[in-house]
C-alpha cells in the first residue's frame, strides 16, 4: 500500500462493522485506522491530523457521534460521514448542523458507502487544496485562497469544514449572480436536489455565516436574495 494513500478513521462500537469497513477499504487501497469510541476518535484525530475522512458512527457508547463532531470541529475540517441508525430529517438536520459532511442510513450496501466516500474524498481534494489552482479572493475583511483552502478573517485562521468550504467556492465561482438553492445543492452535493434538500442548504449557511460574517443576522458576504436564492458580494 503506498505511503501517499488516503487514510480513514472508521470510528463505530460494532467490532463486525469495523472490521467488515475495514477490510473493504483495505482493498480499495485507503489506510484504515478503527476505533471503538468518541474517546479513542477524538484522541486518534487529534495526534494525526492527517486523516483525509471520518466514517462516524452517531451511537457510540461514550458519547454520540453528534458530540464527537461537535469537539472535532474545534481543531480539525476533515470530511465526516455520519453513520446512522436513525433517518428522520431532525436527525440529519442535527449531524450537518455540528459540521457532519454527509450521512449514510444503517443498513447500508457497500456500493453505496464507496461512492459517498469516494465522492467526499473528491471534493476534499478540490476544494482543500489537494489539486491546485492558486486563486486568491479578498472580500471585505476576507481571505480565501481556493489552492489550499485557506480562509482568514482580519488575519485570523477560520476553519471551514469541507461542505462550507465547498459552497462559499461555489458562490464564489458564481459571484455577483444569484445562486438558486436547487443549483446551490446539485452543484455542491453532487446529488439531486429534493424539498427537503433546502433545510440542509439553510443549515450549512448559517453555519458559515457564524465563522465568517461580522453580524451573522445582517450578513454582508453571503447574502440571500428572496426568491431567489444565494450571493455574494464584494
Amino acid at each position: 500500500m503506498s505511503a501517499n494513500a488516503e487514510k480513514i478513521l472508521v470510528v463505530d462500537d460494532s467490532s463486525d462493522i469495523r472490521e467488515v469497513i475495514g477490510v473493504m477499504l483495505t482493498s480499495e487501497g485507503y489506510r484504515v485506522t478503527a476505533v471503538a469510541d468518541g474517546t479513542g476518535a477524538l484522541q486518534a484525530l487529534e495526534s494525526d491530523p492527517d486523516f483525509d475522512l471520518v466514517v462516524l458512527d452517531i451511537m457510540l457508547p461514550d458519547m454520540t457521534g453528534i458530540d464527537v463532531c461537535e469537539k472535532l470541529r474545534r481543531f480539525s475540517s476533515v470530511p465526516v460521514l455520519f453513520l446512522t441508525a436513525l433517518s428522520g430529517e431532525d436527525d440529519k438536520i442535527s449531524a450537518y448542523a455540528t459540521g457532519g459532511d454527509d450521512y449514510i442510513v444503517k443498513p447500508f450496501s457497500a456500493t453505496e458507502l464507496r461512492m459517498k466516500i469516494a465522492s467526499l474524498l473528491r471534493r476534499y481534494n478540490v476544494y482543500k487544496g489537494k489539486e491546485n489552482n492558486g486563486d486568491e479572493i479578498r472580500i471585505q475583511s476576507l481571505f480565501i485562497r481556493l489552492n489550499d483552502g485557506t480562509v482568514m478573517k482580519d488575519g485570523v485562521n477560520v476553519p471551514l469544514t469541507d461542505k462550507e468550504f465547498a459552497i462559499l467556492k461555489f458562490l464564489l465561482e458564481n459571484r455577483g449572480r444569484a445562486v438558486s438553492a436547487e443549483e446551490l445543492f446539485e452543484g455542491v452535493w453532487n446529488a439531486k436536489y429534493l424539498n427537503t434538500s433546502a433545510n440542509s442548504i439553510m443549515v450549512h449557511i448559517m453555519n458559515l455565516r457564524r465563522k465568517i460574517e461580522d453580524d451573522p443576522n445582517t450578513p454582508k458576504v453571503v447574502r440571500t436574495v428572496w426568491g431567489r436564492g444565494y450571493t455574494v458580494d464584494g
